[in-house]
């Protein structure tokens, strides 16, 4: 079949540098513009060596122009600048952000959150939400493409199965997750330069983090009332990586060995969530440069209780991976192509 064009916008950032790793296996596409701001004129290979042995366009500032020879725009960008290529696409082109601006569905909710208003909420309704094992064949009808925060990702594919058959509680759900450092961006090194960001743990964005919106819309959606739940995030001395530990009360006659088969019942035909045996421990090093989600429930020491790790690698099944499992659904490809 003859090859999609792809523009990658945002293409030196850690997670736009993951995505063209991911592309160049991708038989099915052809990177035809890499854009950027700070680094127009420059070559990628500056950004990761991998990129030395391909031939690969040089950095350009974005323009609408390019858009007429393009079928796939892919969007690494600050929050806010892929809503201003979505008003700008033309009939054939298809937009896969990886920001947050196609997220959430209510424009004062994204105000309230990212602190800036919507510049595309004609478009809102024109994209969806796109958690792939979720959202499925729904996503080929849809020309904006949103992808889930890296920290929604590996709590809400063990949560919703969950929530949606009822059988856990939907008060009293804590989220605990540890990331690596690479999910703040390259910025990240200057931001705690003199916070020993390399050899500590550190909470952030308490209360308050921005993912908070994501999650809770879903789970929302899913249950057709508030999920009460408490999420925390924390900044690893990790480069990639997110370990996400969720403890949550089970409603009656449920236990550990039920959530499993419900779980690996739900998942049975996806091939990139992996349902563990019981009590079994994970780590991120399980998934580090895979586009796989592991997921192990345990026993906690009270019996109504249980304890859910979920562990992705932030880069891929969090950001870049899970974009081109989004573009594979959409152009019916098969689900593992450029992934394994």
């Amino acid at each position: 079949m003859q090859k999609l064009n792809i523009l990658v916008a945002g293409s030196t950032g850690y997670i736009g540098t993951e995505l063209i790793k991911l592309l160049l296996n991708h038989k099915n596409v052809n990177i035809k513009y890499l854009c950027g701001n700070s680094s127009i004129g420059k070559d990628i290979s500056l950004y990761d060596n991998l990129f030395k042995k391909n031939k690969l366009p040089k950095i350009i500032k974005f323009n609408e122009k390019l858009l007429d020879d393009i079928d796939v725009i892919f969007t690494a960008l600050p929050n806010g600048e892929a809503q201003k290529i979505a008003n700008k696409l033309k009939k054939h082109n298809t937009l896969i952000d990886l920001s947050a601006d196609f997220r959430l569905k209510n424009a004062k909710t994204y105000l309230q959150y990212y602190k800036k208003k919507h510049s595309s909420k004609k478009n809102i309704n024109k994209s969806i939400y796109a958690l792939p094992e979720i959202k499925k064949s729904l996503i080929k009808n849809y020309k904006i493409i949103g992808c889930p925060g890296c920290y929604p990702t590996s709590a809400l594919l063990p949560l919703i199965p969950l929530i949606k058959k009822n059988i856990i509680s939907h008060k009293d759900i804590i989220i605990d997750s540890k990331s690596g450092y690479s999910g703040a961006g390259r910025g990240v090194h200057k931001k705690f330069r003199n916070n020993n960001l390399y050899e500590s743990l550190s909470a952030y964005g308490i209360k308050y983090h921005r993912h908070n919106s994501e999650i809770q819309q879903e789970l929302n959606l899913l249950s057709g009332k508030k999920v009460d739940f408490t999420f925390t995030p924390h900044l690893s001395p990790m480069f990639r990586g997110i370990l996400t530990t969720i403890y949550c009360t089970l409603s009656k006659k449920n236990n550990v060995s039920s959530i499993i088969s419900l779980l690996k019942k739900f998942y049975k035909k996806e091939f990139f969530v992996k349902i563990l045996n019981k009590n079994k421990p994970i780590s991120t090093n399980d998934v580090i440069n895979t586009n796989k989600c592991l997921i192990s429930v345990c026993e906690s020491k009270q019996k109504n209780k249980i304890i859910i790790l979920s562990a992705i690698d932030n880069l891929i099944k969090g950001g870049g991976g899970q974009a081109i499992q989004n573009m594979n659904l959409k152009f019916n490809f098969k689900k593992e192509m450029g992934l394994k």
